[in-house]
């Protein structure tokens, strides 16, 4: 991580979108951590978005709730629909 990229942003608010981390482990939490200290180390907040129960737990098992902030006002129009089946039909025959 280069902070000379986070120091422009003097301020700024990222938001991390947690949503899509599967199997949560320690070394997330650490990796999480980092970032924030090296955004704060920039003038900027860290903010965790669409975190999983699993994230959640395993951030206050790390006794990091107080200094990982979690976005409360995430909406879902923030995160990519999922893909629909349009229609159903067969499929053609496979070549033999």
């Amino acid at each position: 991580m280069r902070l000379a990229v986070y120091t422009e942003m003097t301020g700024a608010r990222v938001a991390l979108d947690c949503g899509s981390i599967e199997r949560p482990s320690l070394a997330t939490i650490e990796h999480i951590a980092r970032l924030r200290v090296g955004l704060k180390r920039g003038g900027c907040e860290l903010c965790l978005g669409a975190p999983s129960e699993e994230l959640l737990a395993l951030i206050a098992f790390a006794g990091l709730s107080e200094v990982l902030l979690v976005e409360a006002e995430w909406q879902a129009e923030q995160r990519k629909e999922p893909g629909r089946v349009e229609e159903e039909r067969e499929l053609p025959n496979p070549p033999v």
